[in-house]
């Protein structure tokens, strides 16, 4: 690793050279470290906007799923079944399925290994359950901070490598060179007066390890300090996959917190408010035939947590487009309330179903308020909210059906390499998701993928980067981010937030969970022309705020590439699918959320979509599509697969 400096425009830019830049320091960007130092690649970087910042880091729910093969009981399981599981959930390439079933095993022991405590019996079996889209009880969990444990031992392991980690650096500009990657910027978070806000990186590879575009939703579950990256990779040409897909679901909105498990199973009282906090309603008990009903739906919604189109009509679905229109169609506030039980009736066991009744004898729950069944079932669910200030006992939760997950995302092979030679994309920032994905499945692919991009990276060989390639490329696209800095930094009130937090809440609206194809196109219209002024209606105070007003840019960009893809669905005849609810005024389904019901289609579940492209190409969003491509057929007779592997590891 060398450090120097660039020239750009009056600026003198710090510039480091070395091997590979890791952008992230979540689990995935951690584990693809780790992986390329024990690979033989020692000339690495690990760069990130704060190393405790990020979704691996800050999030969870009541009991966060990792998925895996099946390590214990004699259910059986298999590599090839583990894959047809995930390439069945649609959109989804069948090699890279393969992949993540074959590794998942390795990739589980090595994080059992550097010492996150899975739960096992005596006899060293790894003892599983069954989470969502799993036919297989391939689940398993250390509590409600799974992903935050995997994260601590990987960072300790790099440590202990001595891998050095360049903090406070905020990725903005993927630089890049007749199709390749060569070099990425960075804006220094919270810089002072009279320091240089800029840092540049020359690099033969980058890992891109950045998470989804979470800033792009208003209402989010993501944490409050992970905001993603992908607009700097669509600007750099990097195609996406599938980006129509994402995953929403109830969660607590301060603090951000999945309320899935056991905070629905203990049967919560659901109440709306004006925004001040006045004229609370139980919005719930006038919406269905029974008690028992309403009951018995939000029971599911613990086993059922995402939500899924396909409940939205008579199942658990509905608890979440109601809490969807109560927020973002009328404008009030919605509420769990854990200290009364619904309809302020003492809890009648008799009237449930026999799942929810079994359920709650068996957990020793069948009594009192919801916090009293909560306490009893899951008191660490009790304290995480206390912990955080929030004192069920003595307030309602806030909660609003959220953003969770991007199942879509940058197009990678089964190396996790994209479409720009040398940038790959691992975590959840790589689309290998497709529409419906098993509970915990994203934790396995994040460790998978960045296995699978260090092992690469490690076969291409050590060698420096071309510098003078670098800087004959990178010095004029250097000139142009320093220019467009200047603008923001031109003078004028600084109206970063008030922007972020107006486009943000029209994606939720109406981009969500919930999508009408007029008024999608509409926010992408705005969209594109807020990209089109940036530079002349954007101002910051200072070079402090600069990293966040490159944020909103990429937000933006984010939004304006994902908004086309969403319109291309639609005017493809695409359906409502996965966590996707997409109005069609002859559709053969219908909800209610307002005074008229909303119809929509089903996508057929024998259909075999294609999986969707989107670039940005110049000053338009260029869309494809493809098949997935199957599941690959091995040949698995030992004596030829020694010889092929003896051959390629050894000539």
């Amino acid at each position: 690793m060398e450090r120097s400096s660039i020239s750009a425009g009056r600026r003198r830019i710090p510039l480091t050279i070395c091997g590979t830049v890791v952008v992230g320091s979540g689990a995935a960007g951690f584990n693809a470290a780790d992986r390329l130092y024990e690979n033989g690649e020692t000339d690495i970087l690990l760069v990130t906007e704060g190393v405790n910042m990020g979704t691996s880091r800050n999030t969870g729910s009541d009991k966060q799923t990792y998925y895996k093969l099946t390590l214990c009981g004699d259910g059986g399981d298999s590599v090839e079944e583990m894959a047809r599981t995930l390439h069945g959930g649609k959109c989804v390439d069948g090699d890279a399925a393969l992949v993540e079933a074959a590794l998942s095993s390795r990739c589980f022991y090595r994080l059992v290994e550097l010492g996150v405590p899975f739960p096992q019996n005596p006899y060293r079996e790894f003892a599983g359950y069954k989470t969502d889209h799993d036919p297989r009880a391939r689940a398993t969990s250390v509590g409600p901070l799974t992903s935050k444990e995997m994260t601590e031992r990987l960072e300790q392991a790099v440590r202990r490598k001595g891998i050095p980690i360049a903090d406070s650096l905020l990725a903005v500009r993927v630089l890049t060179h007749q199709g390749r990657a060569v070099g990425l910027l960075c804006v220094r978070t919270g810089a002072r007066d009279g320091e240089e806000p800029f840092e540049a990186f020359c690099c033969r590879n980058i890992v891109y390890a950045t998470g989804g575009p979470a800033g792009m939703y208003a209402d989010s579950v993501y944490p409050a300090g992970h905001h993603g990256a992908s607009g700097a990779a669509f600007a750099a040409g990097v195609r996406g996959r599938n980006l129509t897909e994402w995953q929403f679901g109830l969660a607590s909105t301060a603090p951000r917190w999945n309320v899935s498990g056991t905070y629905m199973q203990v049967l919560p009282r659901f109440i709306s408010t004006l925004p001040d906090g006045s004229d609370p309603r139980e919005f719930l008990a006038d919406k269905f035939q029974s008690p028992a009903q309403l009951l018995n739906l939000v029971f599911l919604k613990g086993y059922e947590w995402p939500f899924d189109v396909r409940k939205a009509g008579d199942g658990s679905s509905q608890i979440d487009l109601l809490v969807y229109r109560e927020r973002q169609l009328l404008g009030r506030r919605v509420f769990l309330d854990f200290r009364t039980n619904p309809l302020g009736r003492a809890l009648d066991v008799s009237s449930l179903s026999e799942e929810a009744r079994t359920y709650l004898e068996r957990a020793g729950a069948a009594f009192g308020t919801p916090l009293e069944r909560l306490q009893a079932m899951n008191a660490p669910a009790v304290e995480f909210y206390r912990s955080r200030g929030v004192d069920l006992s003595a307030q309602p939760l806030e909660i609003a059906l959220c953003a969770q997950h991007n199942n879509g995302g940058l197009e990678t092979d089964l190396w996790w390499r994209t479409s720009l030679e040398g940038f790959y994309a691992v975590g959840e920032v790589s689309g290998s998701h497709g529409v419906n994905r098993p509970g915990g499945s994203a934790l396995n692919a994040g460790q998978v993928g960045s296995t699978r991009a260090a092992e690469h990276i490690a076969a291409q060989g050590a060698g420096a980067p071309d510098v003078e390639q670098f800087l004959s490329a990178a010095t004029p696209q250097l000139e142009e981010s320093a220019a467009f800095a200047g603008q923001l930094l031109s003078g004028g009130a600084d109206n970063v937030n008030a922007l972020w937090r107006e486009f943000s809440a029209e994606m939720s609206r109406v981009a969500g969970p919930v999508r009408w194809a007029a008024q999608i196109s509409a926010h992408r219209e705005r969209v594109e022309a807020a990209l089109e002024g940036f530079a002349d209606t954007v101002r910051v105070s200072g070079p402090g705020r600069l990293a966040a007003a490159f944020r909103l840019y990429d937000m933006l960009l984010a939004q304006r590439v994902y908004l086309s893809a969403m319109e291309d669905h639609i005017a493809a005849g695409g359906r409502s699918r996965g966590s996707a609810l997409y109005e069609d005024p002859s559709g053969n389904q219908t909800t209610r959320l307002l005074g008229e019901p909303l119809r929509y289609t089903l996508e057929d579940p024998e259909a075999q979509p294609e999986i969707q492209q989107a670039a940005l190409e110049g000053d338009r969003v260029v869309i494809s599509r493809r098949p997935p491509k199957p599941i690959p057929q091995r040949d698995l007779f030992f004596e030829n697969v020694w010889r092929a592997y003896r051959e390629r590891t050894q000539g």
